[in-house]
């Protein structure tokens, strides 16, 4: 990995991917590419912007000629909320887009990370401890693009040789970020509302347990596996990767801890908590921890701890 091209940089993990990778390789060896929001600040903390529409023919190609990059990680994405309410877009960007990423892969001779989600995960997958291998039948758009984007990979990967690797990353929590349309945003807003209001009105049960991962673990998953010895990758599209797996209630808890006049309340969306209730409470990550030796620093305590002491330095 020595110049990356992120597609979605300004989304929530692309945002601190792309400081990430700056930090690594400099400013010149990261392309952020973004699409309808254009960055307000543009100072190389990111890398090199360039505007891309992933969906479009000769947009990707374009500029891999001018960069000539050999990893592309490819997070442009509509997600599950969202995806909901635009399935036919949905498939357009997660499913176009991607086959745009693997023919620059396999053309430019790139890697292709594509993260995948518990998403592919559905109401048959077993609900505790779900398996790296086990049935995939999501009931979501997105989890059904996801699915598929894993198996396209897997096919460049079998016919054409291109380096193709993901993830199936958990709901995750950033304080750089706000809420982009995920079931899961949740676990990212009640932060923000506790420093803005002392109070947070959730739209899943109480009990609704989903598996959870802080956005440095995430990061620090994606760039161990685009590191990882190819040789040792078994699964490749994708891994499993866990770091904790909690409830509203016991985010709130531990909320409590640190600011112990919050309050909590509920207005279920029925929307999102039937996608919720079609995920695994929690997943087996051993296939990751095994091949290229994955291992989270964060439990829910110690993110709440840093989420807030960053929020209160952001938001005050």
């Amino acid at each position: 990995m020595k110049k990356v091209l992120i597609t979605g940089a300004l989304g929530q993990i692309g945002t601190d991917l792309s400081e990430a990778l700056v930090e690594r390789l400099g400013t010149d060896n990261v392309i952020s590419c973004y699409h309808r929001k254009k960055p307000e600040v543009m100072d190389g903390s990111r890398g090199l912007y360039e505007h891309l529409d992933v969906t479009k023919p000769g947009e990707l190609d374009a500029l891999m000629e001018k960069y000539q990059p050999d990893t592309i990680v490819h997070m442009a994405s509509l997600l599950s909320a969202t995806a909901e309410k635009k399935p036919l877009m949905a498939w357009d960007i997660n499913m176009n887009g991607l086959i745009q990423v693997l023919e620059a892969g396999r053309k430019y001779n790139a890697l292709v990370l594509n993260p995948s989600s518990i998403a592919v995960f559905g109401p048959d997958s077993p609900k505790d401890n779900t398996p790296q291998d086990t049935i995939l039948r999501p009931t979501s758009i997105y989890g059904v693009t996801k699915v598929a984007g894993e198996l396209l990979s897997d096919y460049y990967f079998t016919k054409y040789q291109v380096d193709t690797r993901g993830l199936r990353y958990p709901g995750l929590i950033s304080y750089k970020t706000l809420p982009g349309g995920g079931t899961t945003d949740y676990a990212v807003d009640i932060y923000f509302q506790a420093i803005q209001k002392g109070c947070y009105t959730c739209y899943l049960k109480e009990d609704t347990s989903i598996d959870m991962m802080y956005m440095p673990d995430a990061i620090k998953a994606t760039i161990d596996l685009m590191d990882a010895d190819p040789s040792t990758l078994k699964h490749r599209n994708a891994f499993n990767v866990s770091a904790m797996a909690f409830t509203p209630a016991e985010i709130a808890a531990s909320i409590k801890k640190f600011m112990p006049d919050f309050t909590i309340n509920y207005e279920i969306d029925p929307e999102r908590q039937s996608i919720a209730d079609s995920w695994p409470n929690s997943i087996d990550d051993t296939a990751a921890r095994e091949e290229w030796g994955w291992k989270n620093d964060f439990d829910l305590d110690a993110m709440t701890k840093d989420m807030l002491e960053n929020l209160k330095k952001i938001l005050k």
